[in-house]
């Protein structure tokens, strides 16, 4: 199975005060950090929402400003344009990929549904669901698809505000 690495980057960063993909964590970017996480597990990486230095833009689909659902749509169709089968994505802030979402798409990450791995097959049904649903909720198209949540044995950071990229560092499991 072929699959593109997508990091959704596309959000206004509103709480976090100025841009969260350019923020700084042990060094490099937490785009950086995402996207080395995808990497292991996929044939290529983009990044939806911006133009990433030598790493393929996407643009959110439809339109832009559907949140998290809108850039995966444009991923799915994307991903299926450039021959891949699945997409795996996951946020700016995601800094490790769990194994246990490398498993069979449709799946995502329970405590954080924006990570998952989705069959490009789903881009019709994604788009239909845009349409029609004005929560653009990512556990809702996820349970409309029939996705399995999975559970990871290491907790996942929820960085929106820089205090919670300081506490970053307390919060890894590796962290000394």
């Amino acid at each position: 199975m072929s699959r593109l690495g997508v990091v959704l980057a596309g959000g206004r960063s509103s709480r976090f005060g100025s841009d969260k993909a350019l923020a700084r964590f042990e060094g490099r970017t937490l785009l950086d950090h995402a996207l080395a996480a995808l990497r292991p597990h996929v044939d290529a990486v983009a990044v939806v929402g911006r133009a990433a230095g030598d790493v393929p833009g996407i643009a959110d689909w439809p339109a832009p400003d559907l949140g998290p659902l809108g850039g995966l749509c444009g991923a799915l169709r994307h991903a299926a344009a450039e021959g891949h089968d699945a997409v795996l994505s996951c946020s700016v802030d995601c800094l490790d990929v769990p194994a246990a979402l490398l498993t069979t798409p449709p799946c995502y990450l329970a405590a954080q549904p924006v990570i998952g791995l989705w069959p490009v097959s789903l881009a019709g049904a994604l788009a239909a669901f845009l349409a029609t649903d004005p929560r653009r909720s990512v556990r809702g198209f996820a349970a409309s698809v029939g996705a399995t949540a999975v559970e990871s044995d290491q907790p996942q950071p929820n960085i929106n505000t820089p205090a919670d990229l300081a506490a970053l560092g307390a919060f890894r499991p590796d962290a000394g």
